[in-house]
C-alpha cells in the first residue's frame, strides 16, 4: 500500500518562531538515528519530506510520583504506551527541557476525506454494498495505532 506519510512535532508553546523548527530539526535527527533503517523511515525520507510542527503545550521534567510533568511529557508517555515509534531532544540550553517530540503518521490518520471519522449510528458502506461495523472502520484506519494518532492530532493547533 502506497500512503502519504508525514513527520508530525509537537514544540513547547513558548519558544521563538525560529526556535520551533531549529527544535523539531533536532528531534528529526533524533529519530533518524532512532528508526533510520526502517521501511517507514525510508519511504518518508525518500518520497515524502512534510514536516507539521505542532503546539505541544509545556514543558516539565516530572519532579515526584504526583506530577505528571508538562504538556510535552504527557503526549510522550502516551506514544510509548501506545507504541507509537518517536523521539525526543531535550536541550541542553534550556536546562535539558525537553522541546520536541516527532512521529511518521500515514495518510489514514490525517486524510478525513479519504479516511472519514467515525459517526455512530451513520451506516458505513464499503464498496461491496458491506455494511460496516465499528471494529472494521478501525481496520480500514490502520488499526488502534492509527485510531490513537487521529484523538492526538484531532484538535492540535500548528505552532
Amino acid at each position: 500500500m502506497n500512503l502519504e506519510l508525514r513527520m508530525y512535532f509537537f514544540v513547547p508553546y513558548n519558544i521563538s518562531e525560529i526556535q520551533k523548527g531549529i527544535q523539531a530539526g533536532h528531534a528529526a535527527l533524533e529519530y533518524a538515528y532512532k528508526y533510520g533503517q526502517t521501511e517507514l523511515y525510508q519511504d518518508f525520507i525518500k518520497n515524502h519530506k512534510t514536516f507539521i510542527i505542532l503546539n505541544g503545550g509545556t514543558t516539565r521534567d516530572i519532579i515526584n510520583d504526583e506530577d505528571d510533568g508538562g504538556t510535552l511529557q504527557s503526549i510522550q508517555r502516551l506514544l510509548g504506551i501506545n507504541k507509537i515509534e518517536h523521539s525526543s531532544f531535550k536541550e541542553p540550553d534550556l536546562n535539558y527541557a525537553t522541546t520536541a517530540l516527532c512521529f511518521i503518521a500515514d495518510e489514514r490518520v490525517f486524510n478525513k476525506e479519504k479516511y472519514p471519522d467515525w459517526i455512530p449510528g451513520e451506516k458505513w458502506i464499503n464498496i461491496d454494498m458491506h455494511i460496516w461495523n465499528y471494529d472494521e472502520w478501525i481496520n480500514f484506519i490502520g488499526g488502534e495505532k492509527n485510531l490513537f494518532l487521529r484523538e492526538l492530532l484531532k484538535d492540535k493547533r500548528l505552532a
